[in-house]
């Protein structure tokens, strides 16, 4: 039972009153056919009773280690706090989230890419999302390598995001110990930033597997933002940021006149049906990122197009808008890229 002196994966769960999911999660990890590995339980000053499982888990099994914060911090503090307090010398970082859970071959499975692809930082999987399957792609059962820059093409371009979120994926160690903070704290997608990031370094690794089971909820992170339509800022936001890096001048100028062009359609046809202003903090909030206002003499234009189309093409724009609604509240992920298989 007892990871030893040098456990070869650090496992972490940063937690704050999850009570209902942490005992479901916590097995998850304890039920893994690899064991040679750390497990961190990270209170955030819970009150509802969290820490006290959290603690009964740490008095049965020795790879357990259950830590407090002395004081509360934002979910992104949690987890940098968290990553800092891993083993010196463990090769793997993954983090379980509190509300999610992984498969018994999880870790099995990731490590064995890794090590086979040292040139790979993040090892990535098939996830289900509440009952839907993400990313969705048509690949062979071989695990998969292929170039940064060739994922980060993918996720700017082709709108095809296989990162996932912190549960589906596993980071190396040393790639974790080499950002202080590990997440940027004020990011409105700062899972996804940091995938990009070590994109422009290593190579991406993918088990046709599904490892991780991430909760589809109100009360999840995602859950939480869904009804404010993430995918469309994460796609402006990524492309400004990330695009000069993974593409040409011309594709880098294609994508974002497109990208922009869809965006601020979206913003208008938001505008029209009369949006809550919390969506527009969120949105304000995520473009203040990147230096860019919004404001409503912006969106004079778009909106008056969509009312022209309204008008002009009523099924049309109807059937659009029904595709944006199924498509709303899933993380990103919508065509399957052509890449190149190798064994693992």
């Amino acid at each position: 039972m007892s990871a030893g002196p040098s456990p070869l994966v650090s496992v972490l769960t940063p937690f704050y009153n999850t009570a209902p999911y942490l005992a479901e999660c916590i097995e998850s990890v304890l039920a893994q056919t690899r064991g040679d590995f750390e497990y961190l339980l990270v209170d955030n000053c819970s009150t509802d009773g969290s820490d006290d499982i959290a603690a009964g888990y740490a008095a049965r099994d020795p790879r357990i280690r259950f830590l407090r914060n002395e004081t509360f911090l934002t979910q992104l503090q949690n987890y940098n706090h968290a990553l800092e307090a891993i083993a010196p010398h463990t090769r793997y970082v993954k983090i379980v989230q509190a509300d999610d859970a992984i498969v018994p071959q999880c870790l099995a499975d990731m490590i064995a890419l890794a090590e086979a692809y040292p040139r790979v930082g993040l090892v990535s999987s098939f996830r289900l999302f509440g009952r839907r399957l993400y990313p969705r792609l048509g690949l062979s059962h071989t695990p998969f390598v292929m170039t940064g820059r060739e994922a980060g093409r993918l996720t700017l371009v082709d709108d095809f995001y296989m990162f996932g979120s912190q549960t589906t994926v596993m980071y190396r160690a040393d790639i974790v110990r080499g950002r202080r903070p590990f997440y940027p704290e004020h990011s409105t997608f700062a899972d996804a930033e940091v995938a990009l990031e070590i994109m422009l370094d290593h190579d991406f690794g993918f088990v046709p597997q599904i490892l991780s089971f991430s909760r589809d909820d109100d009360a999840s992170t995602w859950g939480s933002v869904r009804s404010f339509d993430p995918i469309l800022l994460f796609e402006i936001l990524a492309l400004h940021r990330y695009g000069a890096s993974f593409l040409t001048p011309d594709e880098h100028s294609a994508a974002s006149a497109a990208h922009e062009k869809e965006y601020r359609r979206f913003l208008a046809e938001c505008w029209l049906r009369r949006f809550p202003p919390a969506f527009w903090d969120y949105h304000r909030a995520g473009l203040a990122t990147i230096g860019r206002g919004l404001r409503r003499s912006d969106l004079v234009g778009p909106a008056l197009a969509v009312a022209a189309d309204y008008l002009l093409q009523p099924k049309t724009v109807g059937a659009a808008l029904l595709r944006r609604l199924r498509r709303r509240g899933a993380p990103p992920s919508s065509v399957e890229p052509d890449v190149r298989m190798g064994s693992a």
